[in-house]
């Protein structure tokens, strides 16, 4: 079944499911700045619009447009901006 998540005061919402082998969230957020925690290793991919992203240990922000996929290691913060509203599909491994 579907589960449907919201975060940020609504700003960041998703739906996570079951792939194949492992689960999944597809989601969207609004324009802001967002920080996460990460309990597995995460495969984040861009659908559309465009996100900022600052890894652990990382000095500068990388941008991600869409089909670009970023991999963030499990129990650890990162932070995104995203510039308008813009969607993802996350696996977790």
């Amino acid at each position: 079944m579907f589960k449907v998540n919201e975060y940020f005061d609504g700003k960041v919402k998703s739906i996570g499911f079951k792939t194949g082998d492992f689960p999944a969230t597809a989601g969207v957020m609004a324009d802001g700045e967002y920080e996460f925690g990460t309990s597995s290793k995460e495969f984040m991919t861009v659908t559309s619009g465009k996100l900022d992203v600052m890894l652990p240990g990382e000095s500068k922000w990388k941008t991600y447009g869409p089909n670009e996929t970023f991999i963030v290691d499990p129990n650890v913060k990162f932070k995104v901006k995203s510039h308008g509203d813009t969607s993802y599909i996350c696996i977790y491994k």
